[in-house]
């Protein structure tokens, strides 16, 4: 795995000619195929470094479409050894909420698995800065009208991804038919 947004990376140290170069672009578009269902969920696997370090070929059986297959199984065994985890998209979000509704606010946070980093006094109001899984933010302006009576605002926008909490990720792959 690389640092989150490295995006992906491949590099062949195939020596002494075990596999033909002209083979180990197809390998590496296999790979990148993978990548584009994952291994876990079908979602798309991101920010992963691959080094193709071995291989063979055979004069008659080898082609293009046989590397491509063979990189792209060969990352898939690698990817399911490496105990891959689920992200989930974090989203920042500024609330502006009376004082007398802070604690139904964060309460409420917290229910989302958010996590509250800045409150600012702001006049009569609360300026909260936090963040939460996207996920757990849909229907979240019905939500805060109905815990503040309508007196609180807040915007939203996209932060980055986190892993998904074991208990969650494991819920999730059940959904889906995966475990």
């Amino acid at each position: 795995p690389l640092e989150q947004g490295a995006g992906f990376q491949f590099r062949s140290e195939i020596k002494s000619g075990k596999i033909p170069p002209e083979f180990i672009p197809a390998a590496e578009q296999g790979i990148q195929e993978a990548m584009e269902n994952g291994v876990l969920s079908g979602f798309q696997m991101l920010d992963i470094r691959v080094i193709l370090v071995d291989g063979s070929f055979h004069d008659v059986d080898s082609s293009e479409v046989a590397f491509k297959i063979a990189g792209s199984m060969a990352f898939k065994d690698a990817a399911r050894q490496a105990q891959p985890i689920l992200l989930e998209p974090v989203s920042k979000l500024e609330i502006i909420t009376p004082e007398e509704f802070m604690g139904a606010i964060i309460g409420d946070l917290n229910s989302r698995r958010g996590r509250v980093h800045k409150m600012d006094p702001r006049a009569n109001a609360q300026i909260i800065k936090a963040e939460a899984p996207l996920a757990t933010l849909f229907g979240y302006a019905t939500d805060i009208r109905s815990l503040t009576q309508g007196r609180a605002t807040f915007s939203l926008e996209p932060s980055h991804y986190a892993p998904v909490p074991p208990k969650v990720q494991e819920e999730i792959l059940i959904k889906m038919g995966r475990i």
